[in-house]
């Protein structure tokens, strides 16, 4: 009564495993000793299968560009002397690490829409639809794929993220609370902590204490002035103060556009460093605080901060469930127009996060109220494109249609 869609090992799920045979055919009787519920159970384990992996493809895109762009953005600041060298890769793993909750969502929504919108492109929903199945259908096997995902972005959000972002913050602030001939690298010019000074050396020995080849360039008191070395050392002094003592070198001063300079020879000169070794860790910021901190001190920025990361799995459930409505496809539309709209939502729904958190900071919102505010809107979205897709076939009913044009026709 019914020709097979497909018969093949290699076609899409849904063909595959709805597909009626003619009766008398061969393969009709085992077919008939399959039911209902085993077709269902082999086709949650091949659509989970097949959404693994389209977001394991996603997932390795969207991370290999975070961690380029973090890699390098990185890179320009060791290079700049705001980061310590020896750190660059462990900075940038622990970046990578704050960013992981917001590309998990990302890959969820990604891969959830580019597997169902196949579905569309391949006829497979027209097979799904006449086989007496909805749309909603799709909603506990979505769950049940985004689900372990979902608990991650949860765990990273509020437990490792936190952690990445103190450990980064205590990183930089430990590298700028070193003296100046610590932070120096051999080929570079670095900035001393008062801005006043630049250093440039040609070799470093940490252990002991040893630079060659030095170049200062220093400011003070409208002079500007530079000093060259063959060598140098670092000095501490019984009152615990650091200076860079210089061996045989030439000191050069004079005023800018000024003719008269000054040179000075010496066999031994002593620059104070700046330095800082005892001074204690600034203040975390929210970002950086662990979870239990912003329970147990529910300031505006703490409450804010633990708005966003509450948010973040609840984005992940709704962005999964968004993208089962939104996978409807077009054949006049190209088949980047879904992927498209899909970055476009999670941007407008990233940035009402952003908003709301910035309301609660600023305490034109309460916490109570800033918590679901974004959720719920989009929740709303989610219920009407279901609506829209499952019982509406427009979205303006036939009456209203028919009206339109009755009320344009001249009398």
């Amino acid at each position: 009564m019914f020709v097979g869609l497909c018969e093949t090992d290699g076609a899409p799920v849904a063909a595959r495993l709805l597909s009626w045979r003619r009766i008398g055919q061969p393969g009709a009787a085992e077919a008939a000793k399959y039911s209902g519920r085993d077709f269902r159970m082999i086709f949650k384990r091949a659509l989970i299968a097949e959404l693994s992996s389209t977001a394991g493809a996603v997932f390795t895109v969207l991370f290999s560009i975070i961690f380029s762009v973090g890699l390098v953005r990185i890179l320009g600041d060791a290079a700049g002397g705001r980061v310590d060298n020896q750190a660059v890769f462990a900075i940038v793993a622990l970046t990578a690490l704050t960013y992981l909750p917001t590309v998990l969502t990302l890959t969820v929504f990604i891969a959830v829409l580019m597997t169902l919108s196949r579905a569309f492109r391949d006829s497979e929903m027209v097979v799904w639809f006449a086989s007496g199945r909805s749309l909603f259908d799709w909603v506990w096997p979505v769950l049940r794929f985004a689900a372990p995902i979902i608990a991650l972005v949860a765990a990273l959000a509020l437990v490792v993220s936190p952690w990445a972002s103190r450990q980064i913050i205590e990183s930089k602030q430990r590298f700028q609370q070193r003296d100046d001939v610590s932070k120096l690298a051999p080929g570079r010019f670095i900035e001393s902590s008062g801005a006043d000074r630049v250093f440039f050396v040609e070799n470093v020995d940490l252990q002991t204490s040893t630079v060659r080849g030095v170049f200062v360039s220093h400011r003070s008191q409208g002079r500007e002035g530079v000093i060259v070395a063959a060598q140098g050392l670092i000095e501490v002094r019984p009152d615990g103060e650091r200076y860079l003592v210089l061996e045989k070198g030439r000191r050069y001063e004079g005023v800018p556009g000024m003719p008269e300079y000054r040179m000075l020879e010496f066999d031994r000169y002593a620059i104070r460093l700046d330095t800082r070794p005892d001074a204690p860790l600034a203040e975390l910021q929210a970002r950086a605080k662990p979870t239990q901190v912003l329970l147990r001190e529910p300031t505006t920025w703490h409450l804010a901060e633990l708005q966003w990361r509450i948010g973040l799995p609840v984005v992940a459930t709704l962005l999964a469930l968004l993208a089962i409505p939104l996978a409807y496809t077009n054949p006049r539309v190209g088949r980047s127009f879904n992927l498209i709209v899909a970055v476009l939502v999670f941007l407008m729904y990233h940035n009402a996060l952003s908003v709301v958190q910035a309301w609660v900071q600023q305490g034109r919102l309460s916490f109570a109220t800033g918590v679901w505010l974004a959720h719920a809107a989009v929740a709303a979205i989610v219920v009407l494109l279901f609506v829209r897709r499952v019982y509406m076939q427009r979205w303006l009913p036939r009456w209203v249609r028919r009206r339109a044009p009755a009320a344009r026709t001249p009398a």
